[in-house]
């Protein structure tokens, strides 16, 4: 079980989005106190033709930086703490630099971007943080030297450009984001995946005993996605022949709702594919991934 189901999900999806982009490192280590970086990205420039499609999000991947996603609003503690990283980095960079004697300018330095559903007045004016108005509203600049923004994703306009930000959001905001994901055409080169990410997403939460009431009206949005990619994976599988459409149904199956297939859940599929469909389809959507095991550990 995932312990912070949204935590991985921004990881993962970030990661699977900038990915398009350049390299993704997603945790990255920092040498003082072994501090991790959510998500490290740094642009290959054979790939930024892509950056396009990602709006907001390909706009800001267009040099190396690191991105903090929080799924509740920030603290002075969240902020302070990826400052550490970020200047650990710098400091980094520098040593590099100077090993090679090369001059390091300010603007060669990776950037940092905290996302935050909401972040209140105090916390922004306090970091000096203020709008820019080359960027979109929503974004927050702190000064020049601090290389660092901090994107109040609830604040961002609500347009394409900004679509791949807000499923990041919370509430309203992430489902009116989840609503626009799914109404793209279906040959768009994020849809699919990012559907699938959310299909774990769905899983993981599913299994938390202490989910939240927000959480389990993500759920209940999420649950026909999830539908959604079961009924795909069954079309593909009856166009490549019944027997092996049905274990690939499964296999596509088990990936959607539980991210991989491991040794024991690669040992149930055969004996569930000798139930008809209509007998193992319901055990699929209901049963977690330990009743799956333990039912057909009982079977053989």
């Amino acid at each position: 079980m995932t312990i912070f189901p949204h935590d991985q999900f921004a990881k993962d999806y970030l990661e699977e989005l900038l990915g398009t982009l350049g390299e993704v490192k997603a945790p990255r280590e920092v040498r003082s106190e072994v501090r991790q970086i959510d998500v490290w990205f740094a642009p290959a420039p054979q790939l930024q033709s892509n950056a396009e499609t990602l709006g907001l999000l390909g706009r800001m991947a267009t040099t190396p930086c690191l991105f903090e996603p929080f799924r509740n609003a920030v603290a002075p503690d969240d902020i302070s703490t990826c400052l550490l990283k970020l200047l650990e980095i710098h400091a980094q960079v520098y040593r590099e630099g100077n090993r090679s004697k090369t001059r390091i300018n300010i603007g060669d330095l990776p950037k940092l971007w905290l996302l935050t559903p909401t972040a209140s007045e105090a916390i922004l004016s306090g970091f000096g943080a203020k709008v820019d108005a080359n960027w979109l509203p929503g974004m927050y600049f702190l000064p020049d030297y601090l290389r660092t923004a901090i994107v109040v994703i609830h604040q961002l306009p609500r347009t394409p450009e900004t679509l791949w930000l807000r499923m990041l959001g919370k509430g309203k905001v992430q489902s009116q984001a989840i609503d626009e994901l799914e109404l793209l055409p279906q040959e768009h080169p994020f849809r699919s995946n990012a559907l699938l990410l959310l299909s774990n997403l769905r899983s993981n939460l599913e299994v938390n005993a202490e989910i939240e009431a927000e959480d389990k009206e993500l759920v209940m949005r999420l649950s026909p996605i999830l539908s959604q990619q079961l009924e795909s994976a069954t079309q593909q599988g009856l166009q490549e022949g019944l027997q092996q459409g049905q274990r690939r149904v499964v296999e596509n199956f088990l990936k959607v709702r539980f991210g991989a297939i491991d040794e024991e859940l690669s040992a149930i599929i055969s004996p569930l594919l000798l139930l008809p469909p209509e007998e193992f389809t319901p055990l699929l959507l209901q049963l977690s991934r330990d009743e799956l095991i333990a039912l057909f550990a009982r079977t053989n």
